[in-house]
């Protein structure tokens, strides 16, 4: 019997646990309606990552659902435990924006967002992550869509923190 577990099954199980985790915990999070679309992307050469912890300025923009208009925000999003062996040149995250009682305006998905999350890329790739947080932790950021270049993989607990960019 082979006892010797490559680097490639570890990652592979630490990846199908997020990603079969991932439906349970958005379950979890605060039911409400859709409010609206928040697409953002990495802001190049602003990266820091370590094996366990990661982390990348972004720009986001919110466009609600009401068409009200649309908010920008700047932050910071990554990995803050798990495992990251990336070297991203660029990533574009789209989400839908759930939450409760919710009326646009005023910059109100300003805050941090936690969850779980995991991405593969060689070239081009794609990921995953679900976000729960905001204003009382009553928004909810589910994914529609994460486009990476570059080349790695990365997966486990995730953040993402947003200010209004004024």
């Amino acid at each position: 019997m082979n006892t010797k577990i490559t680097f490639n099954t570890i990652l592979g199980v630490i990846t199908l646990s997020v990603l079969l985790s991932i439906p349970a915990f958005a379950g979890e999070s605060t039911a409400g309606t859709k409010i609206g679309v928040m697409t953002c992307q990495t802001v190049p050469h602003t990266g820091f990552t370590l094996l366990v912890h990661s982390t990348v300025d972004i720009k986001c923009r919110f466009e609600s659902t009401d068409r009200s208009g649309v908010e920008r925000y700047i932050g910071e999003t990554g990995i803050g435990l798990g495992i990251d062996l990336s070297s991203n040149i660029k990533k574009e995250m789209v989400y839908t924006v759930f939450a409760a009682d919710f009326k646009s305006g005023d910059h109100k998905l300003a805050g941090k967002y936690v969850g779980v999350g995991a991405s593969a890329t060689v070239g081009a790739g794609v990921g995953a992550q679900v976000l729960v947080g905001g204003n009382n932790k009553s928004i909810s950021l589910q994914p529609v869509i994460e486009g990476n270049t570059g080349i790695g993989t990365s997966a486990g607990f995730t953040y993402l923190f947003i200010q209004p960019d004024k």
